[in-house]
């Protein structure tokens, strides 16, 4: 087929497009290669055999140019980082927002060729995870309270009892509670797809990528991923940042991992017009991921807890994927245990740009670290 792939320069799509071309589908990229993400302009790892169009999806004569003879459209193109887009609410919504309604505009126009969307949502949008009492009551807590995390009593309490939460797997049914303008757009994405899809007829799948990691993430980018983030730290030799306590627990999911969802929402129908999960349902706490990669690299520094917590941060998120193994027969394959090598391999041929004080200091600035 003649699949188009907008943000298939970056760090997942790019991977998407790889697998897509070795199938024998005939891929396009649309990508504005964002400064902050490719530092050196055109990056060394697009495929050749793909048909790459510089250009915004916001620009509709480039999307037409984009979406000519296209098939099926994958909308992998978000401005990312959730501290960035406290402050820089216009551009994120700009890019995310009218970028995507552009697009949408662009797909309906051409209803009658496209055979299927797939839009790259995100665990984001749920803020907080879900949690279960000691009496087995299922929780969906909002954020912490101001005086709780002032006192560093980081974990959730039932607001029954006050007893301490455990979390447990979240499932798509949980109402979303997007705690920054980068999850507020992510939740515009999806929804924006799935409405014009199911109003149109265009079958439509909305993937909610957990914490992905991988090769060709971006190092030198300081709203990237925890674990680029943290290797491009140990990489030049400085400690991690970790706020709260590091005890924070996250879903990290390889890359090949989140391709292979996509793949498979080509490959059905029986996911059309769905949200799903895509993680391994495993949690992983943040401090057990910087050991991790500090022993990989062959880095002795050990982290710097700071104590304190960023606005609109949550404490745990993992993914429930049954609806995932259910409608895509998807089951991830690489754990972290064998992910974070392959990733490190990559890391240390790469050089990195730390950037991560700067983008603390923006945050300090505005009061949105306390």
């Amino acid at each position: 087929m003649k699949i188009l792939v907008t943000g298939g320069a970056g760090f997942i799509g790019s991977h998407l497009v790889d697998a897509l071309v070795e199938r024998g589908h005939r891929v396009r990229i649309l990508d504005s290669l964002v400064p902050q993400v490719h530092t050196t302009g055109m990056p060394a790892h697009l495929n050749h055999e793909a048909e790459f169009i510089r250009g915004d999806v916001c620009d509709v004569e480039m999307l037409d140019k984009a979406l000519d003879g296209i098939e099926v459209v994958y909308h992998e193109a978000a401005e990312v980082g959730v501290g960035q887009s406290m402050y820089e609410m216009q551009r994120y919504v700009r890019g995310n927002d009218l970028g995507t309604a552009a697009l949408l505009e662009a797909v309906v126009e051409r209803r009658d060729r496209i055979r299927k969307l797939v839009v790259a949502s995100s665990m984001s949008i749920y803020g907080e995870g879900a949690y279960r009492s000691a009496a087995g009551e299922i929780f969906y807590p909002k954020l912490r309270q101001v005086s709780q995390l002032a006192a560093q009593q980081w974990e959730m309490k039932s607001p029954l009892t006050g007893d301490k939460l455990t979390p447990v797997g979240t499932n798509e049914d949980k109402p979303l509670f997007p705690t920054s303008i980068y999850a507020v757009t992510k939740q515009d994405q999806e929804q924006f797809c799935l409405i014009t899809g199911r109003a149109y007829g265009i079958p439509t799948v909305a993937l909610r990528y957990f914490n992905v990691y991988g090769t060709r993430q971006a190092l030198s980018n300081p709203y990237t991923g925890v674990c680029a983030i943290f290797s491009s730290r140990l990489l030049n030799d400085q400690a991690p940042l970790i706020y709260e306590d590091g005890e924070q627990m996250r879903d990290f999911v390889h890359v090949s991992d989140i391709v292979q969802a996509n793949l498979l929402a080509l490959e059905t129908d029986r996911a059309d017009y769905e949200a799903l999960n895509v993680g391994t349902g495993m949690p992983t706490s943040i401090n057990m991921v910087t050991k991790m990669l500090a022993a990989g690299l062959g880095k002795n520094i050990a982290p710097e807890i700071v104590g304190k917590y960023r606005e609109g941060d949550i404490r745990h998120c993992y993914a429930d994927i049954s609806m995932a193994r259910e409608l895509l027969g998807f089951k991830p394959k690489v754990s972290l245990d064998q992910g974070i090598p392959e990733l490190l391999e990559w890391v240390k041929s790469q050089q990195a740009e730390d950037r991560v004080e700067t983008a603390a200091g923006e945050l300090e600035s505005r009061k949105l670290i306390r």
